[in-house]
Order: C-alpha cells, then sequence, then structure tokens
C-alpha cells in the first residue's frame, strides 16, 4: 500500500515554510504523495450543493478560507523535497485554459525532476465558481474530456496539433515537455459519471471521500467497454482510521490510500502537525507500506 496526505495546501499550511516543514515531514515518514484541493473562488452565499456533505454546504468558515493555487504551492514544495510525487485532488479542469495548464503542469513536472506529478482532476459542483470565471456549467463534463485529449496531445507530440469543439491548435511547440512525454490523469468524484470517466481516459481513480465499491465496479465495467485493462488503473481511497480497513482496501484493489491533513475548518483530520505525519510514518506506513 502506499500512502498519500492530501488536503495539503490550506489553512496553516497555505504559508511557506509550513507547507515546506509538512511536505518534508511526509516525504521523511514514507508518504509517497501530497495532494492539494483547488477553488478559484467560492462566491458568498452560493446556491450550488456541496456533493461531500449531508448539509449540502461546506464546512464552517472554508468560504473564505485560505486555498493557494495548487500548481504554484506544488511547485513551491517540490523545490524542497525529492521523491514525494505532487498531486492535485482536484484540478477543476473545465475552469482552465487547457492549453495554460498543460503548460503549467509539464513546467512542474519538468522542474521537479520528472515523473513527480499526478494530475488529478474533477469537474466541479459550484455553478457560481463558474459563471464568476465565464465558464459555462452544463458542458464542463464534455469540456473536460476534451481538454484531457489535448493536453495529452501537447504533452506528447513534438508539434502538436488537435482539433475539438471548445479547443484547437496546429503545428504548435509547448515546451518543456513532461520528460516521460506523459502525466498521470487522476480522475476524481463521487459520482457513476465520473467512474466512468476513469474507466473511460484516467489513469487512476480517485473518490473524494470513502471506497464504495459499486464506484469501482463502475469504473472498471467502463475501461472495459472502452478496450481498457482495468487493473491498469490505479485506485486511490480516502485512508480509513483503522489498519485492518485499510488492509480490506488492498484485497479490493486499492493501491494507495490518502490521509486528511488537517488545517482546513470543518475537514477531518488525521493528523495536524509535522510531528503528526512522522508519527504516522512509524506506527502505520512502517507497516504496510509496498
Amino acid at each position: 500500500m502506499k500512502f498519500g496526505l492530501r488536503y495539503a495546501n490550506l489553512g496553516r499550511y497555505a504559508n511557506g515554510p509550513a507547507a515546506v516543514e509538512l511536505a518534508q515531514a511526509a516525504e521523511a515518514a514514507g508518504f509517497d504523495s501530497i495532494w492539494t484541493v483547488e477553488h478559484v473562488v467560492v462566491p458568498h452565499g452560493y446556491q450550488s450543493r456541496y456533493p461531500y456533505s449531508d448539509t449540502g454546504r461546506m464546512g464552517a468558515g472554508l468560504e473564505d478560507f485560505p486555498i493557494p493555487d495548487p500548481l504554484i504551492w506544488l511547485t513551491y514544495i517540490a523545490s524542497a523535497t525529492r521523491t514525494l510525487k505532487l498531486g492535485t485532488a482536484i484540478l477543476i479542469l473545465p475552469q482552465r485554459n487547457p492549453v495554460i495548464t498543460a503548460k503549467a503542469v509539464a513546467s512542474l513536472d519538468h522542474l521537479a525532476g520528472g515523473g513527480r506529478v499526478l494530475l488529478g482532476i474533477g469537474v466541479g459542483w459550484l455553478a457560481e465558481e463558474f459563471a464568476t470565471l465565464g465558464v459555462p456549467f452544463e458542458d464542463r463534463g464534455a469540456r473536460t474530456d476534451e481538454y484531457v485529449a489535448a493536453m495529452r496531445a501537447l504533452w506528447s507530440q513534438e508539434r502538436a496539433s488537435f482539433s475539438g469543439r471548445f479547443v484547437s491548435f496546429r503545428d504548435v511547440y509547448c515546451r518543456p515537455l513532461p520528460p516521460n512525454r506523459r502525466i498521470p490523469i487522476i480522475v476524481g468524484g463521487d459520482t457513476k459519471a465520473a467512474a466512468r470517466r476513469a474507466g473511460r481516459i484516467g489513469d487512476g481513480y480517485f473518490p473524494a471521500r470513502g471506497a464504495p465499491a459499486e464506484l469501482y465496479d463502475e469504473m472498471r465495467r467502463a475501461a472495459v467497454e472502452a478496450g481498457r485493462n482495468p487493473d491498469a488503473i490505479e485506485i486511490t481511497a480516502q485512508a480509513p482510521t483503522e489498519i485492518a480497513e485499510i488492509e480490506a482496501l488492498a484485497k479490493r484493489g486499492v493501491s494507495r490510500v490518502a490521509v486528511p491533513v488537517s488545517g482546513a475548518a470543518g475537514l477531518p483530520a488525521q493528523v495536524g502537525t509535522p510531528d503528526d505525519v512522522l508519527r504516522y510514518g512509524k506506527d502505520v506506513i512502517a507497516r504496510l507500506r509496498d
């Protein structure tokens, strides 16, 4: 089992020195990855339903909570670490220009030494955020699929071309290329649509909460229908609190669990400080790490 640290760019860890201390502790403790979240804006008084709580609202205080841009935050900690994989969980892809995003992600991977970036993507849920950014909310799924294809073209082709409904380009150089000519795409989301998207086009699947067997099954069916090997799609789940439950997830095909870090109002946490992270490494990771 591999271990990630999630919600890492929130709260106290929005501060640069604290972020570095957290990331270095994670690397020393045996975590393989660290994961960020994203909201460009959170409109006051939003009416969209937050899909990850029974109340339909984000946790108290999160509307004006510091959430640094995930790619900038990851670039900052990349220079202070060596092996830690740099994950987004998730980047709200349809809100972004895919060409600029491809350039930024490839630049991060290039500067970090290659093979360290895990690009977790999702379609988003906050319609008011899309409106603020001038992006139609209704076609966010179609945009996501097309943007993934466009970014992969930019990362893999010497002189890239792509023609789509939302983005097109011809014979462009986008440098630097990722050292491996690819960035793993991890699809996030707790819906059947997200699971199917992971099966069709994802290198990995990361439901936001829990480890829902029905969504894993949906992902596998979609992969088979697309002519892909479902076992090649890496599954990440939120870490349970008990070692026996983590071992049970491994038997279900989960290869990584993500441990919540505190620092964000209303979000669950299993570790709160760098010392907690190091302790978790000794108590849990040392027993279960691949």
